[in-house]
């Protein structure tokens, strides 16, 4: 096995969604497949990478609706690199996007805590 090629996200729905990752924090769509039923195969990741994507899948019954903005508990479970954290900061604040904290400087690299638009919450990290 060579890595984890994505990662579920249950949104309430997909364009919304499609929105703020494409908008807000700029990555790039790389996939957008109607399913049928209501149902899309959508895919985004960061702008230029090849990496890990996350998969946008919207909630099909209560208990998914339930767990939106919640899939991790409230804990960080995102984690954002960046090479230019500043001008990555300052570009999503002026997007809307919502900062739970000031920037750190800590001994891994500077990061900050935000959520996405359903409250999942993501680390936006320059390691050292």
């Amino acid at each position: 096995m060579s890595h984890i090629a994505l990662v579920t996200l249950v949104v309430r729905d997909y364009d919304e969604a499609l929105s703020f990752y494409t908008g807000a924090l700029g990555f790039e769509l790389v996939e957008d497949t109607d399913r049928g039923g209501g149902t899309r195969w959508v895919v985004v990741r960061p702008r230029g990478t090849t990496g890990t994507g996350l998969l946008l899948a919207k909630a099909g019954d209560d208990a998914q609706l339930a767990a939106v903005g919640a899939q991790t508990g409230g804990r960080v479970g995102f984690f954002l690199h960046t090479e230019d954290f500043a001008g990555d900061h300052s570009r999503m604040l002026a997007a809307g996007v919502r900062f739970l904290e000031e920037p750190r400087h800590e001994t891994y690299g500077s990061v900050a805590v935000f959520e996405d638009l359903y409250g999942n919450r993501w680390d936006l990290l320059q390691p050292a």
